[in-house]
Formats: structure tokens, sequence, C-alpha cells
């Protein structure tokens, strides 16, 4: 039986972990480990958060912590190095694009550990973004890359990357909201919130970009209270945006406006009760762009490059500018958005094929 270490930083990465760690530890090959590497402190990751997913605690936590990125960088390559050491795995798994994924893909390679990289091949092509460059770092070192759409695999491909590393194995996330399904559909999260189903809209933004230039954030309010006059908004508030939103002056005009909900951030099953009733979304978040278009929402992305451009392409995101916001509510008023539709291997089962691909290869090797 091999050992596997599954990692993950912060509670994205175990929504992304969830659904593979109980695959695995179904199987008689494989004993999965999670672990944690701490880099974001969260105070709601509370046994409810791992109730909700079925999962254990975490076996190894690292406890690395807030701090610029080289701090989390380094902070986590030494210590997981310490663990590679003692705990001698056979594989690593790293997830999505957070400075731990890279930092823990950089120390078992330098220890000759396989390591393989779920979620890669998402490009924005915008160096700007840190997210980016561990994508980047971690696709380019490891030895498996598990994608979730055919864009994705032309990305690899473009770079360099030979097709025998490169698997299609469709979105985890579909996953993880399979997982959970029935404790968001039973949660009634629109009804808690006064909110009646298809006749509101769900913010959420924390994108420097969006949030941390004055002119654009009380721009961005402006629109915002202009929308909420028309469609309730619940604006589920990220603490930067927060901050900000309270230095510039500009709380409570949002907050004192018709219409507008302001809450703290939500459980991902709440969220996501409030996501799959809404009218649309209006977002600057990477993986909620996947979930409204399996959902069939209209989302607008206030971003002006993707790493999920399939999204756009075939499901129901734009990519919009601030300036653009007004025109693309008007337009899903209207009815006259894109309806889209879903890649077909993002239908639950990427746990199944990630489980199976790593099986073959690990009675390859």
């Amino acid at each position: 039986m091999i050992s596997v270490h599954l990692i993950a930083a912060a509670r994205p990465n175990f929504m992304k972990v969830a659904p593979l760690f109980h695959e695995l530890k179904r199987a008689d090959w494989c004993n999965p480990v999670i672990v944690h590497t701490g880099q974001h402190y969260d105070a709601n990751m509370s046994d409810s958060f791992f109730e909700e997913l079925k999962l254990p605690e975490p076996d190894i936590h690292l406890g690395i912590g807030s701090g610029s990125h080289a701090e989390q960088t380094a902070g986590v390559m030494t210590a997981y190095e310490k663990i590679i050491l003692n705990e001698k795995p056979d594989w690593v798994i790293v997830v999505g694009d957070v400075n731990s994924t890279m930092a823990v893909t950089l120390s078992a390679k330098k220890l000759l550990i396989p390591v393989a990289h779920l979620e890669a091949g998402l490009r924005s092509g915008d160096r700007t973004m840190p997210e980016e460059i561990n994508r980047l770092v971690t696709d380019a070192l490891a030895d498996v890359l598990w994608t979730p759409s055919p864009d994705a695999d032309e990305n690899l491909k473009k770079e360099g990357v030979s097709d025998s590393k490169i698997s299609n194995v469709g979105n985890i996330m579909i996953d993880s909201y399979e997982l959970l399904r029935d404790q968001i559909e039973s949660n009634n999260a629109p009804e808690k919130f006064g909110l009646s189903p298809k006749k509101y809209g769900v913010v959420t933004l924390h994108r420097p970009s969006n949030v941390d230039n004055q002119k654009t954030l009380a721009q961005l309010t402006d629109y915002l209270c202009h929308v909420s006059q028309e469609t309730p908004l619940l604006f589920s508030l990220h603490p930067r945006t927060r901050k900000n939103l309270e230095t510039f002056g500009l709380f409570e005009k949002l907050n004192g406006a018709v219409g507008m909900q302001i809450t703290p951030p939500l459980s991902y099953i709440q969220f996501m009760g409030l996501v799959k009733d809404s009218r649309f979304l209006i977002t600057d978040s990477g993986g909620v762009q996947e979930e409204t278009s399996y959902l069939g929402i209209p989302c607008v992305t206030l971003r002006d490059t993707t790493e999920r451009p399939i999204t756009v392409s075939m499901g129901t995101n734009r990519l919009a500018d601030p300036d653009q916001l007004l025109s693309c509510i008007a337009e899903i008023s209207q009815g006259d958005w894109t309806t889209g539709q879903c890649h077909p291997q993002w239908d639950g089962k990427t746990a199944q094929r990630v489980a199976s691909d790593l099986y073959q290869r690990v009675n390859a090797a």
C-alpha cells in the first residue's frame, strides 16, 4: 500500500481535497494522508467544517500561518522537507494555486518524491497575479498534471509538457458540490436571509485591482447601490474589502443602500445555497465562475483575464470592467444572457478518474 500526501492550505483547498480523500480512502492500494500547511489561519476551520466534508482532522499540521509570499513559501518548504524526510511518502498531491502548492512541490521534487497537480494547466496570462506564478512553477515541476478542461491541456502542451504527463480528469469542485448537494439544498439559505429564489444577486469582491484603489472601489460601490435598488443584493464581504470600504469612508453608504444586505464570509454550504437560487452573481473570484456555469447561473466577473476561460466560451460567465457592470445586469434582467453549457467531464466523477489515473501510473512505474 502506498502513502499519498494530500496537501491543503486553506478552506478552498480542503473543498478540493475532500472528494479525492474519500475516493482514495476506499481503495485497498492507497493510504491518503491529509497535510494542512496552515498557510491561511482560518478561525472557522472548526470541527463542523470537517464534519460537513466528512473529513478527519488533518494527519499533519505544519502551522505556517500568515506572512509575505516569500515568508510563507520558505516556511512551508522548510517545514514540509522535515515531514518528507520523516514520513517518506510515495506520492504528493497538490491542489490549486496557493503559495503552499508551489512550496510543497519544490520541497518534494528536491527530495525526488513524485508530485501530481490537481487543477493543472489553468492560465490567466497575467503574471502580476501571485497565483499565476504558483501555477507556472508547479506545473513545470510536477510529474503528473490533472487538468479540468481541454484549454488547460493546450496550455501545458504549448509550454512543452509531454502528453504522457497530462490527464484530463474534469473539475474537482463539481465533485465537492455534489458531495454536499443534499446539505446545500436543505439549508434553505435564501429564506434565512429573507430572500426569494431567483429574485436576488450575490456579490463577492476581494481582488486588489477592485478593492485596493479608492476610485475604483467608490465606483463599484455606486454601481452596486444602483443595482440593489432594482434587485436585492447579498454581499458576502471579504475582510480585505471591508477594511478598505471603511478606510475609504464607503462602508456606511454601501451598508445603508436600499436592497443591500452585507454578511461576513459564509460557509461553503450556506454560500452555495445562496448561489444556486440566485438570479446572478457579481464576483472577481476564481472557482465560483465554474460553479455558476455548472448551475447555469449568469456570472459577471469583474476582471480582464480569467484562468478559467472555458466558463466564458462554454459557460455562463462573462468578463467585464466596472463600467460595464450595469449594462451586464440589464442584459440579465432582460433575459438576454447566454444560457451556456457545462463541460461533459464536470459531472461529479473527477475524483474517480484521478484515483484511476494514479493507480495506473503507480502500477506502471
